[in-house]
């Protein structure tokens, strides 16, 4: 199995490590084993979440919560919170609740993801949560749906997941 070389690894701003998780530490340990090692610090977290200033904060089989706070440095022109931003915090949540799921020598991948934003996100709305659960997992296609939500509770966007779930040899080549 390969060694994570924490001294090489960026960190973000809770000292956490961030990078690539080696394909043999996922096949070996399976999703929700990865997920945990990821929120415990024990795993880096993936570039993408430093970059867009979000993190997972809860993790059990079937569901995960990621926590961000988007800022000026996501906004569009007209000086809302980019579609993307939310977009990415959801593919995240709704694609990592897969993987809790994942045994040891699994993989997956998003083949199709559906966002619907109800409501403007704006820099200073403090932390937005997204939460991701599991609406089916069979042998080769799992289903997922997500909700963001503003620190008072309030819907901001919502959407659904489907992932296609593989033996982890195919990402090797």
């Amino acid at each position: 199995m390969s060694e994570l070389n924490y001294a090489k690894l960026d960190r973000d701003r809770f000292g956490h490590p961030v990078g690539i998780i080696p394909l043999d530490v996922v096949a070996a340990e399976g999703g929700l084993a990865v997920m945990q090692g990821i929120l415990d610090g024990r795993l880096p977290r993936p570039p993408i979440g430093a970059t867009l200033n979000f993190w997972v904060s809860e993790v059990e089989e079937g569901r995960v919560v990621f926590i961000g706070e988007p800022n000026e440095a996501h906004l569009n022109s007209l000086g809302t919170i980019h579609g993307g931003w939310a977009s990415t915090i959801m593919d995240s949540a709704l694609a990592c609740c897969v993987m809790t799921t994942l045994a040891p020598g699994e993989g997956y991948t998003t083949v199709e993801f559906k966002v619907n934003l109800v409501r403007p996100m704006v820099p200073d709305m403090g932390e937005i949560s997204c939460e991701g659960k599991l609406v089916h997992r069979g042998r080769t296609i799992a289903t997922s749906e997500c909700f963001v939500r503003d620190g008072k509770g309030r819907l901001l966007a919502h959407g659904t997941e489907t992932c296609a779930i593989f033996s982890i040899d195919k990402l090797r080549r």
